[in-house]
């Protein structure tokens, strides 16, 4: 016990919370996403249930970590965003099932593991962002983007990065691999240049002139819009419109924000409280609009500023199908060379 209450004190100038990991009354978060952006989250359950939630933010090695601990973990509740992250968790054997039947009732079963290893909370969709000044287009399928008629003008990020393998393994899903092979080496031949950056910086493209569209997350949008601390990116946004691929037919591919109780939970009965609660309609509202982000669960609203990309479509692909084509993804991207760019 001394050995893990030590390790925790060496993160507090990380985190600032040193974690009393087994109180009464307390959970134990370990969160890979920013801890600002769930603190919301956490006050308003720690107002209406009295229990306190502490937070250890990794950026990376959470699930290495967890194991690390071992038995003695004084983890209760993993927070994190994308489905590879969630299902890394739960191939780590650092989670545990939850069979709760109010969770299941408000998260949809396309977005939960069907072993109830994790559950999804918020869905961000991989749109195409497009220039207001080039493209006059007000629909696009994923298809579309290997079409010639784009070749030179469609710019993305590594091809590798999660957000885009999720991408690339849903289009196995639908079509099997040889056909995503095909289409993956077309986007990779309608390249204005190598993949690189992040998604914000291929909305700062598309305004540089560099290339017209472009593939990138939805809530980056609302990021940018909002972003007081570095005001040009509201520039980027500006320059932008959101075009949902996909949306008057199977729908636009998403991906999540989920959450998954720890395997070793000293706190297991507050920790399913925290999910219940985060499960709650209450809740995913607090958190969509704090990430400009989708609720999964039915008829919760998102914010006014992702109602303005206007109405989105999910594609009903259960997320489990998905990630279960991440490693296929992965070979393709290095098989096509995507990340070496357009042959000149």
């Amino acid at each position: 016990m001394k050995r893990v209450l030590a390790a925790f004190s060496m993160t507090t100038a990380l985190t600032a919370t040193a974690f009393p990991a087994y109180a009464d009354g307390e959970i134990n978060i370990y969160s890979y996403r920013q801890p600002e952006l769930i603190q919301p989250l956490i006050d308003q359950f720690t107002k209406e249930t009295g229990i306190t939630a502490n937070v250890l933010f990794l950026d990376k090695g959470l699930v290495e970590r967890i194991q690390a601990e071992g038995v003695n973990s004084p983890a209760d509740v993993i927070m994190t965003v994308d489905i590879s992250r969630l299902t890394e968790a739960k191939d780590a054997g650092v989670t545990q099932p939850v069979n709760d039947a109010g969770i299941n009732e408000h998260i949809p079963a396309q977005y939960r593991d069907p072993a109830g290893d994790w559950f999804g909370l918020t869905t961000r969709a991989r749109v195409v962002y497009a220039s207001k000044e080039r493209v006059k287009d007000t629909e696009i399928t994923y298809e579309d983007l290997a079409d010639p008629k784009w070749k030179g003008k469609i710019c993305t990020r590594d091809g590798q990065h999660s957000y885009n393998v999720g991408l690339f393994a849903s289009m196995i899903a639908h079509h099997g691999e040889a056909e995503a092979e095909k289409w993956l080496t077309g986007l990779k031949n309608n390249l204005a240049k190598k993949p690189d950056g992040g998604d914000r910086d291929q909305a700062k493209a598309i305004l540089a002139g560099e290339c017209d569209l472009a593939l990138g997350n939805s809530y980056y949008v609302g990021l940018m819009l909002t972003n007081e601390r570095e005001p040009e990116q509201k520039e980027w946004a500006a320059a932008i419109h959101v075009l949902f691929p996909n949306n008057n037919d199977r729908g636009t591919h998403v991906n999540v924000s989920g959450m998954a109780l720890a395997k070793n939970s000293p706190n297991k009965d507050n920790a399913i409280k925290f999910m219940q609660f985060l499960a709650s309609g209450e809740a995913q509202e607090i958190y969509g609009k704090q990430v400009f982000e989708y609720p999964v669960k039915p008829g919760t609203e998102p914010s006014d500023i992702v109602k303005g990309f206007g109405k989105m479509n999910p594609d009903p692909l259960p997320l489990a199908e998905i990630a279960a084509n991440r490693k296929k993804a992965s070979e393709l991207v290095d098989k096509v060379g995507y990340n070496d760019g357009p042959e000149m």
